[in-house]
């Protein structure tokens, strides 16, 4: 600043030197502004060509949280039990259901004993579409069962005793 500088010259003198700190402290530190999953922060206005601050598909925003969080196989799993019919074919699960999938082993149960044999026939085809359609290594084998009448002789939950005859008979 001047000394002998008054009245408007001065202000402008002041003024000068505050813009000339100002650029040299732009100059050597900018504030990134990153969100938390690591992206930065555009400022601005997007212009007319597409850009990640433009509203984005629904089923994009998903796929890409699905994959920042790891929840492909968890998502491919429901995807067996959600999309039967898409997965296996409309005839194959017009007559079967998934009933649990543990460990990449799909239990299935048939609505005939017939149709339990017939799937237990297409069980390598079914594994190939199921792998098509969801994912390798989703589903690696196959337990396909026909309808049963409940059984108490067997299971996790068994008591020695006569059974259902003291309950029934």
């Amino acid at each position: 600043m001047p000394d002998g500088a008054a009245g408007p010259e001065l202000a402008r003198a002041v003024l000068d030197a505050a813009k000339a700190r100002r650029q040299a402290a732009a100059g050597t530190r900018r504030r990134s502004s990153v969100r938390g999953d690591g992206e930065k922060r555009l400022r601005g206005y997007s212009g007319p060509g597409p850009d990640p601050r433009d509203p984005q598909p629904l089923g994009a925003v998903l796929d890409k949280l699905v994959k920042a969080r790891g929840w492909q196989q968890p998502a491919a799993e429901a995807t067996v039990f959600g999309a039967w019919e898409r997965v296996v074919g409309a005839e194959v699960a017009q007559h079967s259901r998934p009933v649990k999938l543990e460990n990449g082993e799909l239990t299935v149960e048939a609505r005939s004993t017939a149709w339990a044999t017939q799937l237990r026939l297409l069980a390598g085809s079914l594994l190939k579409q199921i792998a098509s359609e969801v994912g390798h290594n989703v589903v690696r084998k196959l337990h396909i069962h026909g309808p049963a009448a409940p059984s108490w002789s067997r299971g996790p939950r068994r008591v020695r005793g006569r059974g259902p005859r003291d309950t029934y008979g």
